[in-house]
This record gives structure tokens, C-alpha cells and sequence, in this order.
């Protein structure tokens, strides 16, 4: 089973730019769906977005859209993404997550099957 780390979580200011890093273990990452997720305390996690295996395709949940930016790097099993003009309302622990099944449009957390611990991102206005 792979695990996951995540790292990059820190206070910026809103309008400011952060990219979060998730470095996988395992030889079999390049055969994971990649996603994104994010939980603001008393609110349910978030879809944030997702990646297929090879890198060719992203999905964005709509809050971030533009804004968000989804990658990863097979050779080095890592993904990341890349928040741009961050919000108040970006606060949240973000996590990484593994799954097998791509589509396009908006993940539920059930669809994948490893999690990495978490990430703390908070934005000041």
C-alpha cells in the first residue's frame, strides 16, 4: 500500500501563492488517480482536485478553478499543487490522496483509498 506525505502547509497572506507537495512511497505510483482534498474545521471534506496516472488530464472542484493548479512526477513519485491567488476561504488542512478510478468532474472521498496526513494552510486577509 502506498503512503503518502504531505508538505508545503503554511500562513500566507490572501492574494499570496503556495504549492503543496505530496511525496508518495512505492513503486507503484504512476498506477494511482491523484487527488486533492481539503477540510475546513467543522465542514466536511472537499474535493480540490485531481490528476490521472499519466498526467494528461485534471479535474477542479469549482472553488478553485483558475486559481489551482494540479501536477505530478512519476520519475519521483511526487505530486503537487500550486494555489495562486489564495482566499480566506482556502483555510483548510489539504490532504493528498491515491485512487484507481479516473473521471472527469468531482470526486467524493471515498473514491480513493490511501491518505496522506495532512497539510495546514491558513490565508490571512
Amino acid at each position: 500500500q502506498v503512503q503518502l506525505v504531505e508538505s508545503g502547509g503554511r500562513l500566507v497572506q490572501a492574494g499570496g501563492s503556495l504549492k503543496l507537495s505530496c511525496a508518495a512511497s512505492g513503486r507503484t505510483f504512476s498506477s494511482y488517480v491523484v487527488g486533492w482534498f481539503r477540510q475546513a474545521p467543522g465542514k466536511e471534506r472537499e474535493f480540490v482536485a485531481a490528476i490521472d496516472w499519466g498526467g494528461s488530464r485534471t479535474t477542479y472542484g469549482d472553488s478553485v478553478k483558475g486559481r489551482f493548479t494540479i501536477s505530478r512526477d512519476n520519475a519521483k513519485n511526487t505530486g503537487s499543487l500550486q494555489m495562486n491567488n489564495l482566499k480566506p476561504e482556502d483555510t483548510a488542512v489539504y490532504y493528498c490522496a491515491v485512487g484507481y478510478t479516473w473521471y472527469s468532474g468531482s470526486y467524493s472521498p471515498g473514491d480513493f483509498r490511501s491518505w496522506g496526513q495532512g497539510t495546514q494552510v491558513t490565508v490571512s486577509s
